[in-house]
């Protein structure tokens, strides 16, 4: 006898595939640096923010345990997909290969060890520490209230903790981090106040539309 399949609500489905992939693609955008005006940030904030405001429409629309559950498996594409490219680089390069590209792909992909694991520690720390803040701010009767003054308050206080985490991690030792940090943490910062109140009642609309 065929034991019944646990229902799994559509929006959980469909942001838990979105965050996977956000995952991975969010450290190879951060390979470039981009000018936002006066402000400089690498790329990859754009996914990181995302994954921001996938961990708070989780916990909005799911619970806070469903939304550290999908924290937490999001390790898995994360380091499975630094393995495939650790793997991808040690393999030899076909000769036939479009030259140009043979020397960019491995600085567009390669990390060192060190960035590897600062990168680990400052997304698990930060996302998590996102979830937390989100669902305390929420209390017990918060739910669909202040939902972007939450999510901003929680995405600005987590990215600022992202920035120490990696930077520190990442770099030293090995040059001076205090200016590094203090412009990466302005501009994510700004960015959470501009961006995540749209996305996190975007998304949570967009979450419960899904459920109907």
């Amino acid at each position: 006898m065929e034991t019944a399949t646990p229902a799994i609500p559509r929006s959980l489905f469909v942001f838990a595939l979105f965050y996977g992939g956000m995952v991975c693609i969010s450290g190879v955008l951060g390979v470039k640096q981009v000018a936002l005006g006066p402000l400089a940030v690498e790329a990859g904030i754009f996914g990181f923010l995302l994954l921001v405001v996938m961990g708070s429409a989780t916990a909005e629309l799911h619970g806070r345990r469903a939304a550290d559950a999908l924290v937490r498996w999001g390790f898995l594409p994360l380091i499975v997909s630094a393995a495939l490219i650790q793997l991808v680089l040690a393999l030899p390069t076909d000769k036939g290969m479009y030259p140009p590209a043979i020397d960019a792909f491995p600085i567009v992909v390669g990390q060192g060890a060190r960035m590897m694991v600062a990168g680990l520690i400052s997304y698990g720390t930060s996302q998590t520490l996102n979830v937390l803040i989100f669902s305390k701010l929420k209390g017990r009767e918060g739910a669909g209230r202040l939902v972007w003054l939450r999510g901003m308050v929680a995405s600005a206080v987590s990215q600022i903790v992202d920035t120490l985490l990696f930077i520190s991690i990442s770099f030293y030792g090995e040059r001076p981090i205090a200016g590094l940090m203090a412009g990466q943490m302005l501009t994510k910062v700004v960015l959470s106040i501009i961006l995540v109140p749209w996305l996190i009642s975007g998304f949570v609309a967009l979450g419960r539309r899904l459920d109907r």
